[in-house]
């Protein structure tokens, strides 16, 4: 059978939920038994988000391949099995550069260079590749254009698309819109006056959508849909709610119930031999979250915590952890930039653990030592990841090691040079000059320490897990943080590169070098995030018991 094509466009305004739409649909196409990819074209010019700030465009998820990508392509992943690669994920900075590329080559010799065709064909050759034989057999890719219809750079790829019901034939290719119904409390009901200019928008460009999902803050009435039906010539039953939902694991269940998944199979040609939905495990899931016997309090020291989509992977991986444990988690974002040795305890004294995220450049460096300071001394449950690994071994080697100038040398200034750079650059980045997709990136092994707490947690003796960074611990201090206590329990294949740290001293403190929150997902939550929330349900249980009968009363 061939692909079949679904294309996620948006309208109205940015940030309506195209990318967690695209993910549901396909965990309820999934769960009926279809091999299903997804993919994401980005309008705009950079090659790739690795160079964006994560106040512009949220965190950078990376793929096994090494590729740094939207995080839309992190919620592809939580929701449907297929893991992704570099060619699912695509931009206009992409596009353009492989089109002049060509030119300069001589591709194109007697031609006008031009958006139609040669930019749109572009574009449907990278659908292909991601699409493709590469990926094993595909019943349906759901491709998702960022952005917003209208907008002036996303028009080769909306002329793309619709260009592909003409190359692909009409019963193989389904366009989804999703739009805004917002409610207008003067008035006190829902509007449907954006959707249908949104619609009118995209019939401008050659595009009739066949189902619209509309976004609100409650469920549409029929009455709502039916006049959206009316004005935007799609069936009613093609008027799908997408209204907010306390937990985005929801999403395939909200949209099975209002039958979408049926409404695409039948306006994809029919019986394709599926199965009823089997979406068991996502109910059970969501009962869990929803009736969790704990809470744990977990502080994430950052210097991005004023947006939370720059740690959207983090957040869903702790989620994760904490429903594996029976418990919601409560996080508290803490800017480290505020954190001094003298504060420190009024921030963190009412948790029961703390993470450290990854992160680039000096601000809010030292505020994140005082925390790692503060959960060593204190026993407090600690997990540092990657940056956070780093600073952990700062700390430790500052105030156990007794070198009171250890740094990271990318940290190091005239203003603050250190004699001791215990974090260094890789050899394999010394020579590297060009920002862009030039990190250590993506899934190298790692072989864990026999009796080490890493090892107890994955219970196999090598793993394998994605990694975006250029320093590493200094190997000349390999030996020093051994003496004074401090576990190596994880290392590269060779012995050179440091993968994980642990405190045998401590009930749990552990970092690594890699990004395990990328590979953690709501039905398999990543082991290391299991190990950090029992950790801090046991620390919190513990303090508890040994509060006095009285207090507790009170």
């Amino acid at each position: 059978m061939k692909t079949k094509f679904v294309f996620i466009t948006g309208g109205v305004l940015s940030s309506l939920g195209k990318g967690l739409s695209a993910a549901a649909i396909g965990a309820v196409m999934e769960a009926r038994g279809l091999k299903v990819i997804n993919v994401k074209m980005d309008p705009y010019l950079n090659v790739d988000p690795g160079t964006m700030s994560p106040y512009q465009h949220g965190e950078v998820f990376v793929t096994e391949d090494g590729a740094e990508t939207d995080l839309d392509l992190g919620h592809y992943e939580r929701f449907v099995a297929r893991p992704l690669h570099q060619r699912n994920s695509f931009t206009a900075g992409k596009v353009y550069l492989n089109v002049i590329e060509r030119e300069r080559k001589g591709d194109y010799l007697g031609s006008t260079v031009q958006v139609i065709p040669h930019v749109t064909d572009e574009i449907k050759r990278l659908m292909e590749l991601a699409t493709g034989k590469e990926n094993g057999h595909v019943d349906l890719a759901i491709i998702e254009i960022g952005g917003t219809v209208g907008d002036i750079e996303s028009l080769p790829f909306i002329e793309a698309i619709r260009q592909m019901r003409a190359d692909k034939g009409a019963e193989n290719v389904l366009y989804i819109h999703v739009t805004l119904v917002p409610y207008i409390k003067a008035a006190g009901e829902l509007k449907t006056k954006p959707t249908q200019h949104s619609v009118k928008e995209l019939l401008s460009v050659g595009i009739q959508p066949d189902i619209l999902l509309c976004r609100s803050e409650k469920p549409l009435t029929d009455e709502l849909r039916q006049k959206i039906a009316a004005f935007c010539n799609v069936g009613k039953d093609d008027v799908i709610s997408a209204h907010d939902v306390d937990n985005i694991y929801k999403l395939p269940l909200v949209f099975h119930e209002q039958d979408l998944d049926g409404r695409i199979l039948k306006k994809l040609g029919g019986n394709w031999g599926v199965q009823s939905p089997q979406l068991d495990r996502w109910k059970q899931y969501v009962d869990r979250a929803e009736h969790p016997p704990h809470t744990v309090r977990v502080a994430v020291v950052g210097k991005y915590v004023h947006l939370t989509d720059t740690y959207k992977s983090l957040n869903e991986a702790l989620t994760h952890g904490g429903i594996a444990n029976d418990s919601r988690v409560e996080l508290k974002y803490v800017d480290s930039e505020e954190l001094t040795a003298s504060n420190v305890g009024s921030h963190l004294g009412g948790v029961d653990a703390v993470l450290i995220p990854g992160g680039f450049g000096t601000r809010g460096i030292e505020g994140k030592i005082h925390a790692i300071r503060y959960a060593r001394e204190n026993q407090v449950p600690f997990f540092g990841i990657c940056l956070g690994m780093q600073l952990a071994v700062v700390e430790f080697l500052r105030d156990v090691g007794g070198l009171t100038d250890a740094n990271s040398s990318e940290f190091a200034s005239p203003e603050h040079p250190t004699s001791n750079p215990v974090i260094h650059l890789m050899e394999s980045q010394a020579g590297v000059t060009t920002k862009g997709g030039t990190m250590r990136l993506g899934r190298y092994p790692c072989r864990l320490a026999e009796g080490s707490t890493a090892r107890r947690i994955y219970g196999q003796p090598e793993i394998f897990e994605r990694h975006r960074h250029r320093y590493e611990v200094n190997p000349r201090y390999h030996k020093l943080l051994e003496e004074k206590g401090m576990r190596i329990s994880g290392l590269s294949p060779k012995g050179d590169l440091v993968e994980m740290i642990e405190l045998p001293s401590h009930p749990y403190f552990v970092g690594c070098q890699f990004h395990p929150e990328f590979k953690s997902r709501p039905l398999t939550p990543h082991p290391l995030f299991s190990a950090f929330l029992r950790a801090a349900l046991e620390r919190q249980v513990a303090r508890e018991k040994s509060r006095p009968a009285e207090e507790i009363s009170a």
